[in-house]
């Protein structure tokens, strides 16, 4: 665990990195670092050999996995970037967009961790426990978003 500090607030604590299937919107792959690790560092350990589309926000934006990626015929919807002198167009705006509501499948991942099993802040000082408590809670999400399925 470290801290971070974001604009003028300081946090302490950690990130979770899920790698999701878009269609049944089941977690496969879960990474946990440190606050002030970069987001796109564990992305190539969320991505399975099979995966043939990558959506992230603007956080995983990175021109060597894009090409990568293209080359592999894995569909790139990383969210675009504004720069400070060049705004996003309104073609940019409605891709974004539309990557937004699929990656949301994967944010209600994190909706279910949090509501239905209390987990908004962390227990432990330590990574490692931490770490072993996202992993219960994401094979438990996933039977949760499964249940019904799992009962017929």
């Amino acid at each position: 665990m470290h801290q971070t500090k974001k604009g003028n607030q300081w946090f302490f604590g950690m990130k979770v990195h899920v790698g999701a299937d878009v269609h049944t919107g089941v977690a496969h792959t879960v990474s946990v670092t440190p606050a002030h690790a970069a987001d796109i560092s564990p992305l190539p350990n969320l991505l399975r050999e099979d995966d043939r589309l990558v959506i992230g926000d603007a956080a995983y934006v990175n021109d060597t996995y894009k090409r990568a990626a293209r080359q592999a015929g894995v569909v790139w919807g990383i969210a675009l970037k504004a720069r400070p002198k060049r705004r996003l167009g309104a073609a940019q705006k409605r891709r974004n967009r539309r990557m937004s509501s699929i990656r949301s499948r994967v944010e209600h991942l994190f909706r279910v961790m949090k509501r239905q099993f209390g987990y908004t802040k962390t227990r432990y000082r330590g990574l490692a426990k931490n770490a072993a408590q996202v992993f219960t809670l994401i094979g438990l999400t996933n039977l949760y978003l499964k249940r019904y399925a799992l009962m017929t």
